[in-house]
C-alpha cells in the first residue's frame, strides 16, 4: 500500500515550504493540493494558485511523487494547462500526475460567468478535456506541424508542444470518477483512477459504496478492453464523516480496508489548526513512522 499526504495550498510560502519538505522526509510517496480558485468552508481563507504552488514544492523536494487532486475543466482550456503541466512535470524531473475530473457545481463552476451545465454535459466536456490533454501531453506532432481539435466544448488550431515529455508516453493521469461513464473514462486514458466515495454516505455506508464502486471501476476496464490491475486504485480516507489522522487506529482501520478492496494508494490530508481536517501534527508524525511497514 503507498500512502499519499493532500496539503491545502493555503499556508504562506515559508510554512507551505515545511510541509512539503516534511512530506518527503516522512517518507509520503505521494503528496497532492487541490486544484480549485475556492473550495467550499474555505472560501473566505487564504487559497493560493495550483501550479506556482506545485512548481515551488517540486524545487524543494526531489524524490516524492507531486499531483493535482484534482483538476477540472471549470475554469482550464486544454491547451495552456498542458504547457503548464508539461513544464512543472520537466521541473519536477518526471514526478508530476495529473489528476483529473469533470468539475463540480462549486464556487470553480460559476466564477467565469458559466451556465449550470446537466451532468450530461458536464461529461461531455470532462471527456473533451481528457482526450485533448492526452493528445497535447505526448508532444507528438502531426505533419502539418501542430495539434488541433474541434470538438463542442474545446478548440486547438496547429497548437504546439515543443520539447520531449519528461515522462513517456506523457504524464500519468489520475482520473476521479463514481459514474459508469466516467469510470470508463478512467479505464481508457488513466494510469489511475480515485474515488472519494460516495457523497452522503457515512462510516460503514461509506465503506460499502467504496466496496461497490471499486467492484464497479473493474467492470468498467474490463468493458473497454483493460486490465483492472494495470490501473493504480487511489482512495481518499477522508471521506465518508471522518477524517483518518484522527487517531493512529482509524488511520490503519483505513489502510487495511482501503487495501482489502483492492485498492494499492490511500491519500489523506495534512491536519489543520481548525475546521475541516482539523488534527494534531504529532498524529501525523506517528503514522509517518509507520509507513514503511505498510509498503
Amino acid at each position: 500500500m503507498r500512502c499519499g499526504i493532500t496539503i491545502l495550498p493555503q499556508d504562506p510560502w515559508p510554512e507551505a515550504r515545511r510541509k512539503w519538505q516534511a512530506a518527503e522526509e516522512y517518507g509520503f510517496d505521494t503528496a497532492w493540493t487541490y486544484d480549485h480558485l475556492s473550495w467550499r468552508t474555505l472560501g473566505d481563507e487564504p487559497w493560493n494558485a495550483t501550479i506556482p504552488t506545485l512548481t515551488a514544492a517540486a524545487l524543494v523536494t526531489s524524490t516524492i511523487g507531486l499531483g493535482t487532486i484534482v483538476a477540472s475543466p471549470n475554469f482550464r482550456h486544454p491547451v495552456p494547462f498542458a504547457k503548464e503541466i508539461a513544464t512543472l512535470d520537466d521541473i519536477a524531473g518526471g514526478r508530476f500526475r495529473l489528476g483529473i475530473g469533470a468539475g463540480g457545481t462549486g464556487f470553480d463552476a460559476f466564477v467565469l460567468g458559466l451556465p449550470e451545465y446537466t451532468a450530461r454535459e458536464r461529461h461531455e466536456r470532462f471527456e473533451e478535456f481528457v482526450s485533448g490533454l492526452d493528445l497535447l501531453l505526448r508532444h507528438e506532432l502531426p505533419h502539418s506541424g501542430g495539434v488541433g481539435f474541434d470538438g463542442d466544448w474545446f478548440t486547438a488550431v496547429n497548437a504546439r508542444m515543443v520539447g520531449t515529455p519528461a515522462q513517456h508516453p506523457r504524464v500519468p493521469f489520475v482520473i476521479a470518477a463514481n459514474g459508469p461513464k466516467g469510470m470508463r473514462v478512467a479505464a481508457e486514458y488513466g494510469q489511475g483512477w480515485v474515488t472519494t466515495g460516495t457523497d452522503g454516505d457515512v462510516d460503514e455506508q461509506w465503506w460499502a459504496s467504496v466496496a461497490d464502486l471499486a467492484a464497479r471501476f473493474e467492470d468498467a476496464a474490463v468493458s473497454v478492453g483493460t486490465d483492472p490491475l494495470s490501473v493504480d486504485r487511489y482512495l481518499m480516507i477522508d471521506s465518508g464523516g471522518s477524517f483518518a489522522l484522527e487517531s493512529i487506529g482509524r488511520f490503519d482501520d483505513a489502510v487495511g480496508r482501503a487495501g482489502e478492496l483492492g485498492f494499492t494508494d490511500v491519500i489523506t490530508h495534512w491536519p489543520r489548526a481548525e475546521g475541516v481536517y482539523a488534527g494534531s501534527e504529532s498524529i501525523l508524525a506517528e503514522v509517518a513512522g509507520r509507513l514503511p511497514g505498510l509498503r
